[in-house]
């Protein structure tokens, strides 16, 4: 029986465009936004939201992508068409789905999100046929949209991402 969910460590990570501080520090901001909004888990799905909190950019090739933010993780969910190529980009983890079983992103988001949770996603991010899906992955979850403050907490710079935007 095949894997329908695999990790590929293959290659060293690359030199990631913000120093670790950074990236810690926007997941730090993150989740005391989570706690104050009673979440557990944030699927996010656009790809600058999974840029900004994974430094991981997405070509969907029409298989979807996530990251799922917890208060003890970030993992990445990607395409296994990609290879290793996400984990070597992305400062968390990486769990990789194959195409082998239909919806099988949905068993990662599954294996990384447990049912019955308090969910934050980004509504004006997601298809009518894949909220569905979500919601039969994770029954009893509440959806929370978490689309505009999170656009709010991108919109404040710091001086790192300020000199990027500079050079």
């Amino acid at each position: 029986m095949l894997e329908d969910l695999i990790e590929i460590k293959n290659g060293e990570h690359v030199t990631p465009t913000f120093s670790a501080a950074e990236m810690d520090g926007r997941l730090a901001k993150l989740r005391t936004q989570m706690v104050d909004d009673g979440i557990e888990a944030t699927l996010f799905t656009s790809y600058h939201n999974i840029n900004y909190f994974s430094e991981f950019l997405y070509c969907a090739f029409g298989r979807p992508y996530g990251l799922v933010v917890t208060e003890a993780s970030a993992t990445l969910i990607s395409a296994n068409v990609d290879g290793g190529q996400p984990w070597r980009r992305t400062q968390g983890e990486n769990l990789i789905y194959t195409d082998w079983h239909r919806d099988n992103y949905f068993r990662a988001v599954q294996n990384l999100i447990p049912a019955g949770s308090r969910v934050g996603i980004e509504f004006d991010h997601i298809n009518l046929d894949d909220r569905a899906k979500l919601e039969a992955a994770l029954p009893g979850s509440d959806f929370v949209d978490v689309a505009k403050p999170i656009m709010f907490m991108r919109m404040v710079k710091s001086v790192e991402e300020i000199a990027v935007i500079k050079n």
